[in-house]
């Protein structure tokens, strides 16, 4: 393999704990390249279980204990592919504050345009590519890198550290983070400062994210011979009239909303829907079949919308807005039906800056890169929701390495420089947090 050339690093300041981690650049690439050659596909949630067995493996013989729970009964669990989930735990050698990694094992579908294989691995100019290579899967080897280190140096400190490799978050975490958090695992009894390593850059804290409410309406009609669709109702046409009456009226509101929290890229600051996905007619047939469909007026036509919500907004006038725009539609369509069902929310959810966890990353990027970190807020939720509204854990931030524009994207990759920069702050924070004195 191409090795990291750490000649080409920039230079941070003298001491154990960056000496151990550039010491590591080597496993941390093959820890990182292994992660990516696990293809946890999700949807359906593939080798959930492999990856969860091989971090088990690799946390205890840097002495973690290890407890693997599955989310029974969780959304998307089942026998042929369960949510399973690994938390690992080392005590110090007092009592003290528990700082824990939380990463998620999942990936999303790898698309099309690539021209690196999504499930290589590949090292080519420090800079590693594949499916879940900035989200998350360095992020999370670069935590791993960050405690061994630090256990090499401090191998008597206070408290304890955990890591967690958690499922689903890709398809909103009800069966990883949201579970573990219902049993317990991120209460502020047991943890009291969280770091999770989305990619948001090695010199940014993530406080927190904007709200959702995803919800799929269906417009309804009356099936009829395709020659005679006077004699049906087009329910794809008054879904084609739902969309008109968005696009001139809900969209321009949207576009009006501005928030004052930071959140990147610029244009995520205003409030935002998106067509996640529109389906009418009959089930499409399978090109390679090369039959044709037969000839029908749609009964039915159902789109999915994801609605991005502001802190400055409320969660119901959002719901009611959306709601108002079918009925205007109703009232001026004959034969105009439909069912709306939502499928779930998130309330948005920020951090303080003066949270302890927010205050020690944030010295720790000064004392480590020589900078002075942004603040900003993610476009999208990720599992800070849950450790926030489940286990009432405000004292969580995101911060790892890694570009946000390129997560989901084809030849995603995440920058080795990046990952080791970043493994010197997490070791640097939980110096902070964990050696005494305080």
């Amino acid at each position: 393999m191409e090795r990291y050339d750490k000649m080409t690093a920039h230079q941070r300041p003298e001491s154990k704990l960056n000496a151990a981690i550039e010491r590591r650049c080597d496993d941390l690439i093959v820890l990182t390249q292994e992660l990516i050659r696990i293809p946890t596909l999700n949807p359906p949630g593939e080798n959930y279980l492999l990856i969860c067995e091989y971090l088990a493996d690799r946390l205890k013989s840097s002495g973690f204990e290890i407890e693997m729970v599955r989310a029974l009964g969780a959304p998307g669990d089942s026998a042929e592919y369960p949510r399973w989930n690994v938390i690992a735990r080392r005590e110090g050698s007092r009592i003290g504050q528990c700082v824990h990694f939380n990463s998620h094992i999942d990936v999303v579908e790898t698309g099309q345009g690539w021209t690196h294989d999504p499930f290589g691995g590949a090292l080519l100019d420090g800079r590693i590519y594949g499916r879940g290579a900035c989200d998350m899967k360095g992020g999370l080897a670069t935590s791993i890198i960050a405690c061994e280190a630090f256990l090499e140096v401090f191998p008597d400190y206070d408290g304890a550290i955990e890591i967690s490799g958690t499922a689903d978050e890709e398809s909103g975490g009800f069966g990883g983070v949201a579970y573990l958090a219902e049993k317990g695992f991120f209460s502020p009894e047991r943890v009291q400062h969280v770091i999770i390593p989305e990619p948001l850059h090695k010199d940014r804290i993530c406080l927190g994210h904007r709200g959702l409410w995803w919800a799929e309406l269906e417009t309804k009609g009356r099936i009829a011979h395709g020659s005679m669709p006077f004699l049906g109702d087009c329910a794809v046409r008054h879904m084609g009239a739902v969309i008109d009456e968005l696009e001139e009226n809900v969209f321009p509101a949207l576009k009006s909303r501005l928030t004052e929290a930071p959140v990147i890229p610029e244009g995520a600051r205003n409030a935002t829907m998106n067509f996640n996905s529109l389906h009418g007619g009959q089930t499409e047939i399978p090109k390679e079949t090369g039959g044709l469909p037969s000839p029908c007026v749609p009964d039915s036509c159902r789109l999915v919308v994801d609605r991005r919500v502001l802190w400055e907004e409320d969660m119901a006038e959002t719901k009611q807005e959306f709601k108002d725009a079918i009925e205007r539609v109703k009232a001026r369509r004959d034969g105009f039906d439909y069912e709306l069902r939502e499928m779930f929310e998130v309330a948005p959810s920020m951090t303080d800056k003066d949270a302890p966890v927010v205050q020690t990353v944030s010295q720790a990027i000064q004392d480590t890169l020589g900078v002075t970190p942004e603040y900003v807020v993610s476009p999208g939720t990720y599992d800070q929701k849950h450790i926030d509204r489940i286990g009432h854990l405000k004292n969580c931030i995101a911060y790892g390495p890694g570009i946000l524009d390129l997560a989901h994207q084809p030849d995603e990759y995440i920058d080795v420089e990046d990952m080791v920069a970043s493994a010197c702050v997490m070791a640097a924070a939980l110096e902070r947090l964990l050696v005494e004195p305080h």
